[in-house]
C-alpha cells in the first residue's frame, strides 16, 4: 500500500493561471495558483495609442516575462467594456481607441500556446473581491471601479450578472443628468461623466491626488470638493440600490483611496434618496484588494472556464 508520504509526493502541483487587467493607463498582471495565491506579478504602461495590435504585442512579451517556464495553463483578461457571452470577443472598449468586435482571444492563443478567456474588467474586479476580498461570503454585491473611467460589476445570488447578451451591468454608465457632460459611451451626464479621474479633475480644477493631500490637512475647499463628489456618486449609487437591492456596495479603483473624505456624504445621500426597505442591511465600503482585484478576478475566470477542477 502506498504510504501517506509517498501519496503526498505523487500529488500533482497546484494548477496555475495568469490574470490580466487592461486599463487606460496600465497593464497589470499576475500569475496565481488555484487558491488565488500570487506567485508573480508585472505591471507596465498601456501603450499609446492603445490599439488592439499594440496591446496584443505587449501582452505576448509581458506574459513571456511573467511566466518564462510556461507554468500557467490558461490566461484570463479583463477589458474596459462588454465582451460577447463566449468571452472571446471584445465588443467595444469605451476608453481605448479602435476596439470594436476585436477577437483578442483568437489572436493571442496561437502566440501564447494556451487558452485565453476574457471578461469586463469591472466583472473581474467584483469577482476578485468576492473570492478573496471585501465581498467574501456575500451573495448580492454591486461594485464601482473609480478610475480613468467608471466601471463595475454586479453579483446577484452569488452569480455574476451578465444579462441576455453578456453586456449587462455597466453601472458607471447610468445617467445622473440628461444635460450633463458627454461620455465616451455616447451617454450624457453619466456617473463616469462626473466621477472618473478626468471628470473630477475637470470640474474641480485640481487633480484628485492633490485634493486628497489638501483634504488630509483640513483644507476647506478640498473637503468641499470631496463632499460634492460624494453627493454625485451617492445619487448614482441610489439608482443602483433601487435596481439591485444589494447587501454591499463596494468602491474600488484609484479614487477609492479618497473614500474617507467622501464616505459620510455618500452614505447620507443614499439614505436620503432610497426608501428603507430597498436599503435594508446595506453597507457601502471601500474594496479590499486595491488595484489587484481585476487581475485576481481575471485569474478566477480563467480557472473556472478553462482549467478542469480549477478553483482550489
Amino acid at each position: 500500500m502506498v504510504n501517506r508520504v509517498a501519496a503526498a509526493q505523487m500529488k500533482p502541483p497546484p494548477r496555475q493561471v495568469i490574470g490580466v487587467d487592461i486599463g487606460g493607463t496600465g497593464l497589470k498582471m499576475g500569475r496565481f495558483d488555484q487558491s488565488g495565491t500570487l506567485l508573480g506579478e508585472l505591471e507596465m504602461p498601456t501603450p499609446k495609442p492603445a490599439t488592439p495590435g499594440a496591446i496584443t504585442s505587449e501582452l505576448v512579451k509581458a506574459i513571456a516575462q511573467l511566466d518564462p517556464q510556461r507554468d500557467a495553463d490558461a490566461v484570463g483578461i479583463g477589458l474596459p467594456g462588454p465582451m460577447d457571452r463566449s468571452g472571446r470577443v471584445a465588443q467595444v472598449c469605451i476608453n481605448l481607441p479602435g476596439w470594436e468586435q476585436v477577437p483578442l482571444a483568437a489572436w493571442l492563443e496561437p502566440r501564447l500556446q494556451r487558452p485565453v478567456t476574457m471578461a469586463n474588467d469591472g466583472n473581474c474586479a467584483v469577482l476578485g473581491e468576492q473570492w478573496l476580498g471585501a465581498a467574501s461570503g456575500i451573495e448580492d454585491v454591486v461594485m464601482l471601479t473609480l478610475g480613468t473611467g467608471v466601471g463595475g460589476g454586479v453579483i446577484l445570488g452569488g452569480e455574476l450578472f451578465l444579462g441576455r447578451s453578456g453586456a449587462a451591468a455597466e453601472p458607471g454608465l447610468i445617467g445622473l443628468d440628461p444635460m450633463g457632460p458627454s461620455c465616451n459611451s455616447g451617454n450624457n451626464g453619466s456617473i463616469e461623466s462626473y466621477c472618473s479621474i478626468g471628470a473630477l479633475t475637470s470640474w474641480a480644477g485640481t487633480e484628485p491626488r492633490e485634493l486628497s493631500r489638501r483634504a488630509s490637512i483640513g483644507d476647506a475647499e478640498a473637503l468641499a470638493v470631496w463632499k460634492r463628489y460624494g453627493e454625485l456618486l451617492g445619487c448614482g449609487i441610489s439608482s443602483l440600490v433601487y435596481a439591485f437591492t444589494p447587501e454591499r456596495v463596494l468602491l474600488g479603483g484609484g479614487l477609492s483611496a479618497a473614500f474617507p473624505f467622501f464616505a459620510d456624504t455618500l452614505r447620507h445621500e443614499v439614505e436620503r434618496r432610497v426608501l428603507a426597505p430597498s436599503r435594508a442591511g446595506l453597507s457601502i465600503e471601500a474594496a479590499a484588494l486595491g488595484n489587484g482585484a481585476g487581475r485576481l478576478g481575471a485569474a478566477r475566470i480563467a480557472l473556472e472556464r478553462l482549467v478542469p477542477d480549477g478553483v482550489g
